[in-house]
């Protein structure tokens, strides 16, 4: 058997096995794992001499670990087990064989004994610390010299407080419950035994070997956060930590690394972390003499002189920067409900005192990986400043003197380093890591304004107006990393002005925050920081002017001076530069439209030179529609899709009520005629194949419908929309536009890049032509959705017909319903193609969601007449067939909700009036007049067409009652049903009762349940009903 077991071992490890060799040989060890005594065979072959390879090895004792820790083995066998595996251990690990294991066996031995350890220790072996700790001794046992077994010892340690302490495993009540129980036995019997063997390898070793030091140490720190605190904390061993951290590297140069040193910083921040109350906390920090640690480490060549070399620890300085981090941390939470003039409130406000500096230390650190780690216990002390401050405690008075140091570095550490490369597309990730340190730099400086306000203001102002004056004298030659934290703040400061109301309360500071970032803005205009030659100030520049364009609106003289810089920018040659002024000059320009119409003729001339489109071909031909959102994208199609906010401004200034209307006309004309012309010269090409021509034409239609987008904001029948409809003169000058657009796609109406652009351009003409687009949309239909088009083009179109609907609900009748037969023809056949793949499924769900809520627009906007008109007859059968199959398909339950929402509509549409008055009325009350439908016949129809359909999901046995979508849809065919009650009254309930719950197999009892529950619960009550539906014969 160990021959076979081996082999198999051999086989399924051997890259060069077959597959279905492999496949046998897994099969047959999962089998053995399984088996009882498969356990024993691998004992064998884990500690047999001669010795197995490593990976039989390594395999059986993963069999003996899983049975072990599974509950395999009875008593007897746990305790054969024990004796082998420790026969095996004192032979090789006593001192006596020169034969250790690979790291791996190790570490797997190990296991085996911890997994002995959780089902031996409590009851069977009793014993087992003192063996495993009688491996490190020599042969008289009078000295723990012996470096193998020490090792093992350590690492069982390490193992133990692994399985049975760590708390960041998952475990079962069980198994927390068993834990704790082995826990408190270590502590009784053999946590003080064990804490003396620490203390004795560490004097034996500390200069002698530093893998067992830092080996000791490190279970110290794992130990300590469940054992008792005086089991480490004596003078003993707080000496030979101390000495360890003062111990110089063993490496021959000067600076080099000190592992042991680390491990000893390592085990003071586990000492500090362990759980106690807030005074004996700080009673420890003191007793550790953190303070004097601190400052020696400090103080250390490693972390001073070599500092702003290429030799700084960085390593070092991010351990007592976590020691700094962790003890501020601690102190906080102590003070935290300590109350004035208690000691503990004293001694934790001389410890903040004594480690803020160190903090700040850390923070300011150039290296922003040691920066971050002292950012908790800063933001901690913020937050208990803050409380502490608006309860009016006396910590408050005498901690409020860090705050301006505090911000001081926050600000600074805001600052681009010397090193910062900005623009540099190999710096990249260091840009996007600084910036994500600003963000948190940000909540810093927040938390400091929420304590004292004043102090940000007044900080805000000298670092902003004394840059900006030393900008002024040095004329221009201040370096732009100054300039950038300056503007930066400003930016920042931007958040407490929105907090207290905005810049302006009827043109005056809305508050002392606005009051103080409007002086700094006319500062950074009349000081003409923008005429900086470095991009990220330029790019700052227009970020302030947008993200403050109520500046402007208040003072319009300033308006020019910010313009011509703009305009300046937009012909920038750095291209982040460029792309992001297009779009900033956009938002500048939207903001304030109807203060620079008066300048429109000149910033019009001084764009031309940006607006000529000239298509390039990408090297990936999908990649023609990537509107990335990257900053950083400087791809041929990121750079149109920039291009086009060009448009958009032409537009918005061009419709700015200062512009005469004979003007405006001009304007449009001078943009549009050029594309006109390109439109015409690449059209034939574009016909004949040719993919840049067909890119060229798709780019013209897109600016045509940009420039219409940014000409208008008013949206038809929107009574919120604050713009007016377009004059009549610009509207027909569109009407051209979208002719043109109308011709090109006509003509290619097989490309999908010319359809997209093309419905891209009819969603913002609608608010530049108002009705006039009305006569053009079969035309729009015929090209939008062509035989070539997808289902995703489809459902985007109904969302469009959705807008035209809503907006032209009073004039669009006559059109649709001349089209609705054909363009319902063609979005059938979308929904009936079947789907070839996941996106095409997703697509279609999407189709069938979008025809339903069409639908349902038709009829909330008093258009339903027009599915039931004379032309459309017709069809209105397949409209009730697709219903129909939509709400039955429980593949699809959002859909199928959808569409019983549609009948339901129907229902209230066609049904007439109510003739139940009220939900609440019982049936046997029910007045006994007849349904009057507005459409004739349609009484009938809804009962034995729609009423059916409300048990077509409860009667698919692939139905789950606890689905959340199924029962939401369900509760949308309850609502059916109950709206046809309310139209047909007593005859619904007569049909119900003789035809349908009958012809469903239910008895009489539960049909007049059935019924009562119909007629006398309101609609939320009978939905619930329904949705539960207790008996389990409705689900027939």
């Amino acid at each position: 058997m160990e021959a076979q077991v081996e082999n198999a071992i051999e086989i399924g490890w051997n890259p060069r096995s077959e597959q279905s060799l492999k496949a046998q040989a897994f099969e047959f060890l999962n089998q053995l794992r399984d088996e009882p005594q498969g356990w024993q065979v691998c004992l064998s072959l884990a500690v047999r001499d001669p010795r197995s390879s490593d990976i039989v090895r390594h395999v059986a004792l993963d069999v003996i670990n899983h049975a072990v820790q599974v509950g395999q083995l009875d008593t007897q066998h746990l305790r054969v087990l024990r004796e082998n595996i420790m026969a095996y251990v004192r032979d090789v690990y006593g001192g006596t064989n020169s034969r250790l294991d690979s790291t791996s066996i190790q570490n797997k031995i190990t296991q085996t004994l911890t997994y002995l350890f959780v089902s031996t220790y409590s009851s069977e072996w009793t014993t087992f610390f003192h063996d495993i700790m009688a491996l490190a001794a020599s042969n008289d046992g009078s000295v723990k010299n012996n470096i193998p077994g020490i090792l093992l010892y350590l690492r069982t340690l390490i193992s133990v407080h692994d399985e049975i302490a760590d708390v960041m495993v998952s475990k079962s009540p069980d198994e927390q419950k068993r834990h704790r129980d082995l826990k408190d036995m270590v502590r009784q019997r053999d946590a003080a035994a064990i804490a003396s063997s620490w203390q004795e390898m560490l004097s034996e070793w500390r200069q002698r070997d530093d893998t067992i030091t830092e080996l000791c140490l490190s279970t110290i720190g794992r130990w300590v956060s469940w054992t008792d605190i005086a089991l480490v904390v004596n003078q003993s061993l707080l000496d030979i930590l101390f000495e360890l951290l003062s111990t110089p590297p063993n490496a021959p140069q000067e600076h080099g690394s000190n592992p042991k040193r680390d491990a000893a910083i390592e085990t003071i921040i586990e000492i500090i972390g362990k759980k106690m109350g807030g005074s004996d906390k700080l009673e420890l920090i003191e007793i550790l003499k953190v303070k004097e640690v601190v400052s020696q480490l400090v103080d250390s060549p490693a972390l001073t002189e070599l500092r702003t070399t290429f030799n700084y620890d960085t390593d070092l300085a991010e351990s007592v920067a976590k020691l700094v981090n962790n003890t501020v941390f601690d102190v906080v939470k102590a003070l935290e409900g300590a109350q004035d003039g208690y000691p503990i409130s004293q001694r934790g406000i001389s410890q903040l005192h004594s480690f803020v500096p160190f903090v700040l230390r850390f923070f300011s650190d150039e290296y922003d990986e040691v920066c971050s780690t002292v950012i908790p216990c800063l933001t901690d002390l913020l937050t208990l400043l803050r409380n502490k401050m608006k309860s009016h405690s006396s910590l408050y008075l005498e901690c409020s003197g860090m705050l301006p140091a505090i911000l001081d570095a926050v600000i600074a550490k805001m600052r681009y380093d010397e090193t910062a490369s900005w623009g540099n597309e190999d710096a990249q990730t260091d840009e996007a890591e600084f910036q994500e340190l600003r963000k948190r730099l940000q909540i810093l400086q927040q938390a400091v304004a929420a304590v004292d306000v004043n102090l940000c203001l007044d900080r805000f102002n000298n670092v902003v107006i004394s840059t900006f004056d030393k900008f002024q004298t040095q004329h221009g030659q201040l370096d732009w990393r100054d300039l950038d934290l300056a503007m930066h703040q400003m930016y920042l400061f931007g958040e407490l002005t929105v907090k207290d109301g905005g810049l302006y309360s009827k043109t005056k500071p809305a508050s002392p925050a606005a009051e103080c970032l409007i002086g700094t803005m006319f500062k950074l205009v009349e000081s003409d920081v923008a005429s900086s030659p470095h991009p990220a100030i330029q790019l700052q520049y227009m970020e302030l002017c947008v993200r403050y364009s109520a500046f402007f609106e208040t003072n319009v003289h300033l308006i020019p001076r910010a313009l011509t810089k703009f305009v300046e920018f937009i012909h920038h040659n750095h291209v982040k530069v460029k792309a992001r002024s297009w779009y900033l000059f956009l938002r500048f320009s939207k903001s304030l439209r109807q203060h620079i119409g008066n300048i429109a003729e000149h910033v019009i001339q001084a764009m031309s030179d940006l607006l000529p489109i000239r298509a390039e071909l990408p090297e990936n031909a999908s990649d023609i529609d990537d509107m990335s959102s990257d900053e950083n994208d400087q791809s041929a199609s990121a750079r149109f899709h920039s291009q086009l906010y060009l448009y958009e401004v032409i537009g918005c200034i061009c419709s700015a009520n200062a512009v005469p209307m004979d003007n405006q006309v001009r304007f449009i004309r001078s943009v549009i005629t050029p594309l006109f012309l390109d439109l015409e010269a690449h059209l034939n090409a574009a016909k004949a194949g040719d993919e840049r021509a067909s890119l060229q034409v798709h780019h013209l239609i897109m600016a045509l419908g940009t420039l219409a987008r940014g000409f208008s904001d008013w949206t038809p029948a929107n009574s919120s929309s604050t713009s007016p409809p377009p004059a009549t003169v610009i509207s027909e000058e569109f009407t051209q536009t979208a002719e043109a657009i109308l011709l090109a796609l006509e003509s290619l109406s097989s490309s999908f890049e010319i359809r997209e652009a093309a419905r891209f351009s009819f969603s913002r003409l609608i608010g530049v032509l108002g009705s006039r687009i009305l006569p053009q949309l079969p035309r729009w239909i015929d090209g939008l959705l062509s035989q070539a088009s997808t289902k995703d083009e489809m459902a985007l179109f109904l969302k469009l017909l959705d807008q035209v609907v809503y907006g032209f609900k009073s004039e669009i009748f006559d059109i649709l319903n001349t089209l609705l037969t054909p363009f319902l023809q063609r979005v059938f056949s979308g929904i009936n193609e079947p789907a070839s793949g996941t996106d095409d499924e997703i697509q279609l769900a999407e189709l069938k969601r979008e025809y339903l809520t069409f639908l349902l627009n038709l009829m909330n906007n008093d258009l339903a007449s027009a599915l039931v008109s004379e032309t459309n007859q017709p069809a209105f059968s397949a409209v009730i067939t697709t219903i129909e199959h939509l709400a039955k398909d429980i593949t699809d339950y959002p859909t199928a909700k959808l569409a019983f929402a549609v009948l339901t509509k129907m229902v209230g549409v066609w049904g007439g009036p109510d003739v139940v008055p009220t939900s609440q009325q019982q049936a046997d009350r029910a007045p006994g007049n007849t349904a009057h439908p507005s459409l004739p016949g349609f009484d009938q129809f809804m009962i034995t067409h729609f009423s059916p359909l409300c048990w077509a999901i409860l009667s698919n046995p692939d139905f789950t009652p606890k689905d959340a979508q199924g029962k939401q849809a369900l509760g949308e065919a309850a609502i059916l049903q109950k709206t046809i009650f309310t139209k047909a009254g007593q005859s619904y309930l007569t049909y119900l009762r003789d035809a349908e719950l009958r012809n469903m197999g239910m008895g009489d009892d539960s049909i007049n349940e059935y019924l009562n529950a119909l007629g006398g619960l309101d609609a939320k009550g009978f939905r619930q009903f329904f949705q539960v539906c207790k008996h389990a014969h409705l689900r027939t």
